[in-house]
């Protein structure tokens, strides 16, 4: 998949990037420009996140999965301290405001089954993929526990 058409199909978010003016919107094009090329593995732009104490604690820990690697949502759960309510840390997942540059791509079932993704699975697949390629280590889907 060309990276204009992934792009292209990702669903649209408004006010997630802090003072979203055209000096942090110019730098969130470079920064999402080396990272599908390859040379960034890690975002660093002004995130203005906002929405329940749950979903900010989620999109907190997303932050803190590893460039390359994938983790369950059990797992995001746990780190949350919210072990019981896996799907309710799920939906916070599904309502990340921005994706990619917060990882929530990273995040896959239990069993390590390729599950939901707000920009559709085919576009989750690719970016594993991608960061599986140009990491240029380990199997395509390396688990943190």
């Amino acid at each position: 998949m060309e990276e204009q058409v992934f792009l292209s199909s990702l669903p649209r978010s408004e006010g997630a990037l802090s003072g979203a003016d055209g000096e942090v919107l110019g730098e969130t094009v470079r920064q999402l420009e080396a990272y599908f090329a390859g040379r960034l593995t890690r975002f660093d732009l002004p995130l203005a996140l906002s929405g329940t104490p749950l979903q900010e604690r989620v999109w907190r820990a997303l932050l803190t999965i590893p460039y390359g690697e994938t983790v369950a949502y059990s797992d995001v759960a746990r780190d949350v301290s919210a072990e019981r309510a896996v799907r309710a840390v799920g939906g916070a997942i599904g309502k990340n405001p921005v994706g990619i540059v917060v990882p929530c791509h990273r995040v896959v079932g239990k069993s390590g089954a390729i599950t939901g993704y707000a920009g559709g699975v085919a576009n989750k697949v690719w970016l594993l993929a991608h960061e599986a390629r140009t990491r240029g280590e380990g199997p395509l889907f390396a688990r943190r526990s």
